[in-house]
Parts: C-alpha cells; sequence; structure tokens
C-alpha cells in the first residue's frame, strides 16, 4: 500500500477546511444551538477527515476502502445538519454558499479517491 501521508492528500486538506469553516460558525450561535444541531454538525464534520486519516492508518486497501466509504457517510450527514441548520435559520446564506463550495468539490474528490485505492501496486 502507498505510504503517503494523510495530511498530503487534497481531500484530507478538504475536509479540514469544512470541518474548521463549521467550527467557526457554530462559535457564534446560542447555547441551545451549539448544545443540539451543532454538536451534531461540528461531530459530523471532524468525522470526514477522521476517517480519512483511520482509513490510511489502517494498512489495507480494504480497510481503507471502508473508511472512505464512513466518511462519504459523514459528508451526507454534514450535509443533512447544514440543511436542517439552514432551515432554522442559523446560517446564512452566504455561509451556506461557502461550505457548499467545499462540498462540491469534496463530494467528487472522496468518490476518486475511494476509486483509486487498490488500483495502484504496492510500493516496495
Amino acid at each position: 500500500m502507498a505510504t503517503k501521508r494523510f495530511q498530503e492528500l487534497q481531500v484530507y486538506k478538504l475536509s479540514e477546511q469544512l470541518a474548521d469553516d463549521i467550527w467557526k460558525i457554530v462559535e457564534g450561535w446560542n447555547f441551545f444551538a451549539k448544545d443540539t444541531i451543532g454538536k451534531q454538525i461540528v461531530r459530523s464534520a471532524d468525522s470526514i477527515g477522521a476517517n480519512i486519516a483511520e482509513g490510511l492508518g489502517r494498512g489495507s486497501f480494504q480497510e481503507n476502502r471502508r473508511f472512505i466509504k464512513i466518511a462519504r457517510g459523514s459528508l451526507n450527514e454534514t450535509q443533512h445538519w447544514l440543511r436542517r441548520a439552514y432551515t432554522r435559520k442559523l446560517l446564512t446564506t452566504e455561509e451556506i454558499n461557502a461550505t457548499k463550495t467545499i462540498i462540491n468539490e469534496l463530494a467528487p474528490k472522496l468518490n476518486s479517491y475511494l476509486n483509486s485505492i487498490g488500483n495502484v501496486p504496492d510500493d516496495k
């Protein structure tokens, strides 16, 4: 399996950017919003990058693929919470558009990364 570090992956960097942007937004919410939807959206966004890192660290193509699928699920969960936050007027149109820009880049890159795992011979 290739020995590339997860921090070097563009897909990981995008997941960090999304999680950090969401954190900054949620920081400004009132206690009730932070304690309910805020915790959920921060956890799901943080989970994307965490699963990318864990998958690469597992050392096998099968495990890496499994964790990238979990990361993809966390991205979908994050999108769900963004929709709920917007509907509940916790997010501005500008904030939703900024996160949507990252998601629109991250989602296909996650799929491409998933499709690439196991298609390259081991580095020896």
